[in-house]
């Protein structure tokens, strides 16, 4: 289950959601509806004190994820290199971008939903391969083969053995 927390955002600073003319904390909503394509919910509200309107934006915030490196030191999560990583192996394919982008999507929303907020490298990078399996082979290959740190050519032909008896099955 994601862990969520909820954020107001207000135009003034404070913890509180205050009103921004009388700075009561006494406020019905008035309308609510998606902004930001989704990502948000603005809310315009009425002071009950001074009957004054404004607004507001709800933000869904996530628990941030941490990585465990090979090393046992721990970073958060990045998407940006996770995205990297992707588009280099899918250099020069005939990936298209948005498909990508999906994909990425897909793997970090797979940790996200996870119980785990501390996951092994080595599980991120195994979920790679499994999706870029079904992308592209040849970027698999390409990812693998970084991933796999391949010592010589045989350690990259029983990848490629394995990969196209997964393939046939």
């Amino acid at each position: 289950m994601i862990k969520l927390i909820i954020k107001f955002i207000e135009k003034q600073a404070g913890d509180n959601l205050r009103c921004p003319y009388c700075n009561s904390e006494d406020s019905r909503v008035l309308e609510s509806r998606a902004a930001e394509e989704g990502k948000s919910v603005r809310r315009r509200r009425e002071c009950i004190k001074c009957l004054r309107r404004f607004t507001t934006f709800e933000y869904v915030e996530m628990v941030p994820l941490l990585v465990i490196k090979r090393d046992g030191s721990r970073e958060i999560f990045s998407r940006k290199k996770l995205l990297e990583g992707i588009l280099k192996a899918c250099e020069k394919r005939p990936v298209p971008i948005e498909e990508i982008e999906k994909l990425v999507n897909k793997i970090e929303l797979y940790f996200q939903n996870s119980s785990e907020k501390e996951i092994p490298s080595g599980f991120i990078g195994e979920k790679v391969m499994d999706e870029l399996k079904y992308l592209d082979e040849v970027a698999y290959i390409r990812f693998a083969s970084i991933y796999r740190e391949f010592k010589d050519i045989n350690s990259f032909m029983e990848e490629a053995k394995k990969f196209l008896g997964e393939i046939k099955n």
